[in-house]
């Protein structure tokens, strides 16, 4: 009797409302409302509102003639069962979801053979901080023969992998700088994951005890701020060739250092707020020293990035290139300044670059005139407007010719000023001007000067 009681106290628990989908059929009609807790523990449970019983050896109560085989089993189980089921549901959509990313990164990587750090980020942009997926994705990426390019100027440089996705044929591009860099990342990342956070309480008490010189608390304030530098780092991804990701990382904790060293808790704000100038700052500086052939001003290249999306935006819009006066309109610009954004966002190519895709190895330089290189006629021209010329001045005094040949050059090629002529004759230098004034007042009064004028 005990155990029958107990086994209906139990069964009850489960039945946790008498319309409760998972209940038996004949349960939902026979259950009275529910009562309170106190109500419960006073008044024991009758026979009408016990579940169907089983004696302890597991045969049937003869209260119950007929009762459904193991019903209340059923329910609990399923009560149970579906309890779970949007615990399940919900794990398997959040490993659904990065799972579908991974998938759509790997079916990049096969059609072309590659995938590029920046398509990584694009498809997680919070991956350093999951160092487990990282090494998942990276273990499947070589599992699929896949490589990792650094940034889309090495896309451009490998036509090759781009045309021919097929496997032989990616052994022309030598992937080992690659692998090298693709290694050091994720040996960085794992690195930098293991290190613990710190809360605001304790950037506080950190930065008091560097005031007082603690080298061991500025290391770890460092090193707890590592991924805010990643984070801001692969933002920038792909605006230099000569900039890979560890790169920007490195310039990033150079100004995380910075950050370190003048960060003032007094002030209220969190460590992460301050520091994260410094680093964009580091970042943006290192992209203007070595992003271009030509350096451009750090505030230019703000100022630059700012005219390429407003520009990308206006085409959006517009459907057509955009006006300078619309983009000027836009960014609350003269034109003229405009003007010389777009002069300074120019790129440089290289006179080496080949032209068309033909064998006779054609660079741009052999298409660009030289203005600076006379043609035939015009040396031929000149050759004969220095022979009369000479035929002149040889009529003048030997002081006067000297005088002449070393004001323009007409020796050796390299002009005087009065004071040095004046020095080579013991003259003044006005004593000078007078002499070369009067030569050349010779020259055009002769005879022969009407032919000089037609050169």
């Amino acid at each position: 009797m005990q155990a029958d009681f107990t086994e209906g106290v139990r069964l009850k628990n489960i039945a946790i409302s008498p319309h409760h989908p998972f209940m038996p059929k004949q349960k939902q009609k026979k259950k009275r409302p529910s009562l309170s807790r106190e109500t419960q523990k006073k008044k024991p449970l009758s026979r009408k509102n016990r579940p169907p019983k089983y004696s302890a050896g597991g045969s049937r109560s003869k209260s119950e003639s007929t009762p459904p085989k193991k019903e209340p089993a059923r329910a609990k189980g399923e009560v149970r069962a579906r309890r779970g089921l949007p615990r399940v549901n919900a794990a398997h959509t959040q490993k659904r979801k990065p799972e579908e990313k991974i998938q759509a990164l790997l079916k990049r990587g096969r059609e072309r053979g590659f995938i590029t750090y920046s398509e990584i980020l694009y498809y997680f942009p919070t991956i350093e901080d999951d160092i487990f997926l990282l090494e998942d994705l990276y273990a499947r990426i070589e599992q699929e023969n896949i490589d990792i390019l650094e940034s889309k100027e090495l896309i451009e440089d490998a036509p090759e992998i781009h045309d021919t996705p097929k496997r032989g044929r990616r052994k022309e591009v030598p992937m080992d700088l690659d692998q090298l860099s693709q290694d050091s990342v994720q040996m960085y990342l794992r690195e930098i994951g293991r290190i613990s956070l710190i809360n605001a309480d304790e950037e506080k008490e950190l930065a008091k005890k560097i005031e007082r010189g603690d080298e061991e608390a500025r290391k770890k304030l460092t090193q707890a701020n590592l991924r805010l530098v990643v984070s801001i780092a692969k933002r920038y991804v792909g605006r230099s060739p000569h900039l890979t990701l560890l790169d920007l990382i490195q310039e990033g904790n150079i100004g995380l250092f910075k950050a370190v060293e003048k960060f003032d808790y007094r002030r209220g704000y969190k460590f992460s707020t301050y520091a994260t100038w410094w680093i964009r700052q580091a970042i943006t500086r290192a992209l203007a020293d070595q992003a271009r052939t030509i350096r451009i001003p750090v505030h230019m290249v703000e100022t630059i990035s700012k005219y390429q999306q407003i520009r990308r935006r206006l085409l959006q819009d517009l459907g057509r290139e955009p006006l300078a006066e619309e983009v000027a309109s836009e960014m609350n610009l003269d034109i003229e300044k405009v003007h010389l954004i777009e002069k300074i966002a120019q790129d440089t190519i290289s006179l080496e670059a080949p032209v068309g895709e033909d064998d006779d190895e054609s660079s741009l330089g052999d298409f660009i005139e030289d203005e600076k290189t006379l043609s035939p006629a015009q040396v031929a021209a000149r050759r004969l407007l220095r022979d009369q010329l000479m035929v002149i001045i040889r009529e003048l005094s030997p002081r006067e010719q000297r005088i002449l040949a070393m004001r323009f050059g007409l020796d050796d090629g390299v002009t005087h000023t009065l004071e040095e002529v004046g020095r080579e004759f013991g003259v003044t230098r006005e004593r000078i001007r007078q002499i070369e004034a009067k030569a050349l007042e010779r020259i055009r009064d002769h005879k022969m000067a009407g032919k000089l004028a037609e050169y």
